[in-house]
């Protein structure tokens, strides 16, 4: 059964308060991100859970599924897990020592540059993977689907595609 939206949102509740203090503000791009924004706050909390009891919080995850989804043999360097997840090398290197101790996954010399290292996926931390986003997976369809049609969520997420094309 798909929800009824609310007649007013938090977004709105903002929306109507700019409307008195700055009534000449044109606000339909913060009501576009501050839903996404607030969209995407509520759903990482709701896939974090689902991780959860697997050992796993989000960022952990973020790095095994990089991997599980490159394809055999599951290895990437360092640099190439850190451009796809955007995040700083400090921070990577904590993740990977930390999954590394895990047994999820393992840190080798690159055959082919003596400086350079390479991750590969256990084959625990890939079981672990395949678990883990099965039940994330769960999490996100239960939200669409409380919400939306599929061909509804099939709309918003090519339009997103189209929005994101454009500002990425």
């Amino acid at each position: 059964m798909k929800t009824q939206p609310p007649a007013h949102d938090p977004v709105d509740a903002i929306i109507d308060q700019w409307a008195v203090v700055r009534p000449d503000l044109e606000t339909l791009p913060m009501e576009v991100f501050g839903r996404i924004y607030r969209l995407a706050a509520a759903m990482r909390g709701k896939v974090d859970k689902a991780y959860a009891p697997h050992g796993l919080a989000l960022g952990e995850f973020d790095v095994l599924g990089t991997l599980r989804r490159s394809g055999e043999p599951y290895t990437l360097s360092p640099r190439e897990l850190t451009a796809t997840l955007m995040i700083t090398t400090g921070g990577m290197t904590g993740r990977l020592d930390k999954l590394e101790k895990a047994g999820l996954l393992t840190r080798s010399p690159d055959p082919n540059d003596r400086r350079g290292l390479r991750v590969t996926l256990t084959e625990r931390g890939r079981e672990l993977v395949d678990q883990a986003v099965g039940a994330g997976l769960e999490r996100q369809r239960e939200a669409l689907e409380s919400a939306l049609t599929e061909e509804e969520a099939k709309q918003l997420a090519g339009l997103l595609r189209k929005l994101l094309a454009t500002t990425a």
